[in-house]
């Protein structure tokens, strides 16, 4: 049955890895924080340390990955996060201490280390031996799904006055659910042409490429994480907005799924990496809009414009660095996610601090959009390493990227 999977199995299968890994191991977090804080009596900077703790256990599973050679071990990992996704949302709902909450948070950051990493690789890889185009925007898509799922779940329950209790059990029904489709569908190493495997080459870039692409995607973690926990908080704190938080998650992730599609269209006209500078510079202001104005146009005009950009330039950056390494698309994957990683690790519980000290999120929001505007300066960087090379493949070229990976329509 694996040996006759269709392009369109593996993809549902990605996008169901996501929904499990990245939706509720990570997203249905940030919904859940205003409840928690009221039902559970979580503080700021609680929330901030439990988004800390999921983080560094995402870099664990990252580490996890970009250490193991053999595939056939990255598929089985993948498998046990999908089970642990499910044990570990259930878990939340018995125990209000503290200490336990972060060691479940950090067990389900193993977990997206799945979806994004383990599982993108594993596509890429079936994509790119079956002739097909070597692009993740529809994988990604599942993390726009997913943030749109939470939210309606959340909402959904919260009109049933269910308690956080209750919504932490939701998301674990949720996850075994999505579940089945990516343990079915999701592509097995071993079902991959070998003759295919000698044909793909790998272009590593040069070290000095490498390490400000490294950097660069430090500054997309940092300007993502903020956002994405604690903007359902943010929300709900503004003057007579309190309610739209969910809505406005809704949002994000609306803009997110097919936002994917439309930066690769607009990465083969002018190149991956004019389009990563676009998204960062447009994450950018959406990130800012909050801080200049609480009115309700003004955060959902931030909405689409985060939602818009921020998975984009996760797909963007990670379907280079899988081109960079066919063979093996995973492990580079790994290590450019460690620097995005560990950018999730410092900002939120730095964010928490200064909302705690300053009593409003506008602080982390203007840190969080100086390093994004780093971002650009080091992506502006990356076009002018690429623009100097004399002769041979341009790290970051489109062309050069297509010709890596046949595309078929």
């Amino acid at each position: 049955m694996q040996a006759r999977l269709s392009r369109k199995q593996v993809y549902i299968a990605g996008i169901c890895s996501l929904i499990v890994t990245a939706g509720v191991a990570r997203f249905s977090y940030t919904p859940l924080i205003p409840i928690m804080q009221t039902g559970a009596g979580l503080s700021d900077v609680s929330a901030g340390w439990l988004a800390t703790a999921n983080y560094l256990g995402y870099m664990l599973g990252v580490l996890i990955a970009a250490s193991l050679n053999s595939l056939r071990h990255k598929y089985m990992l993948h498998q046990v996060y999908l089970l642990l996704s499910i044990v570990t949302a259930a878990a939340m709902a018995f125990t209000t201490d503290l200490m336990i909450w972060s060691v479940l948070r950090f067990l389900a950051g193993m977990c997206g280390s799945g979806g994004i990493i383990i599982a993108s690789g594993l596509v890429l890889k079936w994509m790119v031996h079956h002739k097909h185009r070597g692009e993740l925007g529809i994988h990604f898509a599942g993390i726009g799904i997913s943030i749109v799922l939470t939210a309606i779940v959340v909402e959904t329950l919260l009109h049933v006055s269910a308690g956080w209790q209750q919504q932490w059990l939701a998301f674990s029904i949720v996850a075994a659910l999505f579940a089945i489709p990516a343990w079915r569908w999701m592509p097995r190493p071993q079902a991959a042409d070998p003759n295919a495997i000698s044909a793909v080459q790998d272009t590593p870039p040069s070290r000095e490429f490498t390490i400000t692409m490294l950097l660069a995607y430090f500054c997309a973690g940092y300007g993502f994480v903020v956002s994405a926990t604690f903007i359902v908080d943010i929300v709900e704190g503004l003057n007579n907005l309190q309610g739209w938080g969910q809505y406005i998650f809704i949002i994000i992730g609306v803009c997110a799924a097919p936002s994917v599609f439309l930066w690769d269209l607009v990465a083969r006209r002018i190149g991956p990496l004019k389009a990563l500078l676009l998204t960062y510079a447009i994450q950018a202001i959406g990130i800012l809009l909050p801080t200049l104005s609480s009115t309700l146009w003004v955060i959902i005009v931030s909405a689409l414009l985060y939602g818009g950009t921020f998975v984009a330039s996760v797909s963007l950056v990670l379907t280079m660095a899988g081109r960079f390494y066919p063979s093996n698309p995973a492990k580079f994957m790994g290590k450019m996610t460690l620097a995005y990683g560990a950018a999730q690790i410092v900002a939120p519980v730095t964010t928490g601090y200064l909302t705690q000290a300053s009593g409003n999120y506008n602080l982390g929001l203007y840190l969080s959009v100086t390093v994004m505007l780093a971002g650009v300066l080091l992506i502006l960087r990356l076009m002018k390493m690429e623009a100097g090379r004399d002769s041979g493949v341009n790290p970051g070229d489109s062309t050069a990227d297509e010709g890596a990976s046949p595309a078929k329509d």
